[in-house]
């Protein structure tokens, strides 16, 4: 996320090219945002895959408070098929998608085993439930009092609440981000435009929030202690549904997020994150520094 923008011009920024646009260095994000960043990063990734083989244990998701196992929402299994081979299965809502290799049936040191998500896509690879929950939790008891941090530190502190909720200025001209994105034109402004601050309000906002509480329903201690956690989501099954949904949505999150990182400028954009500093162009900078955190 972007922090203090203090508009500070390096003694490197001074060597714009004849005739193209002027640009300037600034201080993007500071040393805590950074390396609040990169840890998320590490704890999703292990939060993601150590959840995949706490998934592969029951490879099925349903709704409601029990797990009626004749008809899942969403199951990921193995059959075989007409001709006597092993395919692997993906169901959704009684539909059947042969996926067999990635999601099911797939590779493990050679030979095709069943399991829901692939070795490779695991922690641990092997079937060990156990030490993936120990990893799963390990991560979440980093990640999660980190969210929390942020999510307050964003309402309490109002320069915080400005860097990142859109202006109305901003939001009048997302039709033509959005166009400019879908001709890979990319303005290198102070600020994030209003399709960024609304995506990561989405994310910080509404899909983690959802994720952490989903995830404390299926633990039964916190069941006994706030039962009405467990009716908010309408059983523990549901809530095991809206932890997995959310997960996927993060995921689609990441994949859009990378892609842009790559097509707007990855050298620009990976530096902001690395050192703080952030090349922008001066025409598109109203002179006004946007006072991140």
């Amino acid at each position: 996320m972007s922090e203090s923008v203090k508009a500070t011009i390096d003694s490197d920024s001074t060597g714009n090219v004849p005739g193209a646009p002027a640009t300037r260095v600034i201080k993007r994000h500071t040393l805590a945002t950074r390396l609040w960043h990169w840890t998320n990063l590490v704890c999703l990734i292990v939060l993601l895959m150590s959840g995949l083989q706490i998934f592969n244990a029951h490879p099925a998701l349903y709704w409601g408070e029990q797990s009626d196992f004749a008809n899942p929402f969403i199951a990921i299994h193995a059959r075989t098929a007409e001709d006597g081979e092993r395919m692997g299965v993906v169901r959704i809502a009684g539909q059947a998608f042969d996926t067999t290799g990635v999601l099911g049936l797939s590779d493990d040191n050679g030979q095709l085993r069943e399991r829901a998500f692939p070795r490779w896509a695991t922690l641990p690879g092997d079937k060990w439930l156990t030490m993936g929950r120990n990893w799963h939790f390990l991560a979440a008891w980093i990640f999660v009092p980190l969210v929390v941090a942020y999510l307050l530190y964003t309402l309490l502190v109002p320069q915080r609440r400005r860097a990142l909720f859109p202006t109305w200025v901003q939001l009048k001209n997302i039709p033509r981000t959005l166009l400019d994105h879908a001709r890979l034109r990319f303005h290198h402004e102070a600020d994030y435009n209003g399709i960024q601050k609304l995506t990561y309000l989405l994310v910080l906002f509404g899909l983690l929030p959802v994720m952490i509480l989903s995830g404390l329903t299926m633990a039964p201690s916190v069941n006994a202690a706030w039962p009405w956690l467990t009716e908010l989501f309408g059983g523990r099954q549901s809530a095991r549904t809206f932890h997995f949904l959310c997960a996927t949505a993060l995921i689609g999150f990441f994949v859009v997020h990378i892609a842009l990182v790559l097509v707007s400028g990855v050298f620009n954009n990976l530096r902001s994150m690395v050192s703080g500093r952030y090349r922008i162009q001066v025409e598109a900078h109203d002179g006004s520094e946007p006072k991140h955190d």
